[in-house]
């Protein structure tokens, strides 16, 4: 059985060349060039975020480099505080009696020890009461740069007319459990207990 039985002529060749032609376009279109338009976007994209990333990672990177730099300055200025070992609260405790020995009265109220992981923290509250304000502002100065980490916060304070200054604040002793033994005041772990 014969399906084709005659020749094409010429403008039907033409023309099957043209589909033809158009036909193979259209698959490398759809097939090559799409393909490769995508996998080129594609990897921009991928460039960019890799471009941000680095941005990002450079910027870091230079904050602690910064970080350090001030820490190293800090640290030849004698400014840097140190985290002493637990059970520290025998000399935190001279440390204050010292530093409030120029008040005229004070008083310190120390808060259940807190633990979290190596870290342990001794809060207190205190007040205390001086001739002058700047008394009080020397008071607050040696807490805040003592050797032993410590760091005051809510500070108020109430001046009289005739220049009494009372101060409240809270403030914060850090230890480390690094190199220090544990005793029945050394509460749980809340970072274990958090897990």
């Amino acid at each position: 059985m014969k399906v084709m039985s005659r020749d094409f002529t010429r403008t039907e060749k033409i023309l099957l060349v043209l589909l033809a032609v158009i036909l193979v376009g259209l698959v490398y279109y759809r097939f090559v060039y799409v393909f490769v338009n995508d996998s080129v976007s594609s990897s921009r994209s991928e460039a960019q975020a890799l471009q941000t990333e680095i941005s990002v990672a450079e910027s870091r990177l230079s904050h602690l480099k910064s970080l350090q730099s001030e820490m190293d300055t800090m640290e030849e200025e004698g400014a840097m505080s140190y985290m002493p070992s637990y059970n520290n609260s025998k000399a935190e405790i001279a440390f204050l009696n010292d530093v409030l020995a120029s008040t005229d009265k004070y008083s310190i109220s120390f808060a259940d020890v807190a633990r979290s992981g190596d870290q342990i923290r001794r809060s207190f509250t205190l007040q205390y009461t001086t001739a002058s304000y700047k008394t009080a502002q020397k008071i607050l100065e040696s807490l805040c740069q003592s050797r032993d980490r410590c760091l005051v916060g809510d500070i108020r304070c109430t001046i009289t007319e005739t220049g009494v200054t009372t101060v409240n604040a809270a403030a914060t002793f850090y230890e480390t459990m690094v190199g220090g033994t544990a005793d029945a005041g050394l509460p749980a772990d809340t970072a274990a207990v958090n897990q």
